[in-house]
């Protein structure tokens, strides 16, 4: 059994399973994410969110998959009787994408489902995540990567039913410097978006979790839709939620109830590590819970 303090993990993801009564922990598991060839992605299992077992092989490529590196931020989310992970991949003279995989159970194995990244091919994208509307319409809200176009976005795209591709075109939810918080990376090479993720609280709004960088360290910031729809219009919170070099996280709610913000910190590698911090909710508006 291990610590979160012994799990080397970035973009965390948890799901809980109210069946089984534990956590699934995924994230971006290789030691190196930025520069060596690709090897899956590892998950992790706990009754307490305490002391977890694992690694647990979730993903592993075929030898004819088609991304070698750049293997980030898997989520898995339980729809329809199977499980589908949404994860970043890359290639040499490949956009960076995210492709659809599922799988039967929450420690996979998981297969490709989705021919390829369901992301723009002739765009540098990551981060994917899923939202489901109040019609039942599910969604992929993504980011078009800084590096490609300086001013990083925040996107969403119609899937289709199965999930397996997507159907029409990417929508524009916001960019990077409409948050006043943010500044730019690498001398002004660029503004970041990262790890987006939907929350809707118990009052009907609907959140968007983000993160960019502000003073140098990577931190977590929350959008807020006007209309309580994934098309917005967005507004951003003036200040991060949490800004100690940490974020690219997500909300889940424990088997007691409570509200917990996942997240990875610091930023660099291999010192990342999977962090919960609890949350209040009133109104609409979250907080980290004192005490």
């Amino acid at each position: 059994m291990l610590s979160l303090s012994q799990i080397q993990l970035r973009d965390p993801f948890v799901l809980k399973q109210e069946s089984e009564g534990c956590y699934y922990l995924y994230g971006s598991t290789d030691p190196d994410i930025w520069k060596a060839k690709g090897i899956g992605f590892d998950a992790y299992r706990s009754r307490d969110l305490t002391l977890w077992e694992g690694p647990f092989p979730a993903f592993r490529p075929d030898s004819d998959f088609w991304s070698d590196k750049n293997y980030w931020a898997p989520e898995v989310h339980e729809y329809k009787g199977k499980y589908y992970m949404f994860a970043t991949f890359k290639a040499d003279g490949v956009c960076r994408g995210t492709q659809i995989l599922v799988a039967d159970g929450p420690l996979g194995p998981f297969r490709p489902h989705s021919d390829g990244p369901v992301t723009p091919r002739d765009w540098e994208c990551l981060d994917g995540t899923l939202w489901i509307d109040a019609e039942g319409t599910p969604w992929i809200v993504f980011c078009h990567e800084w590096v490609q176009i300086k001013n990083g976005t925040v996107c969403a795209l119609r899937l289709s039913p199965e999930l397996d591709r997507a159907v029409g075109e990417p929508i524009l939810l916001f960019s990077a410097q409409d948050a006043e918080w943010v500044d730019s990376v690498k001398n002004g090479a660029g503004y970041v978006t990262d790890g987006p993720y939907a929350y809707g609280c118990d009052n009907g709004e609907l959140l968007l979790l983000w993160s960019s960088f502000r003073q140098g360290r990577y931190a977590q910031g929350i959008a807020r839709s006007k209309s309580g729809d994934i098309l917005g219009p967005w507004v951003q919170e003036p200040a991060p939620i949490f800004e100690n070099d940490g974020g690219h996280g997500m909300i889940f709610r424990t088997f007691e109830g409570k509200i917990m913000l996942a997240l990875h910190a610091p930023n660099n590698t291999p010192d990342e590590r999977p962090v919960f911090i609890e949350l209040s909710e009133a109104n609409g508006r979250l907080s980290v819970r004192e005490g």
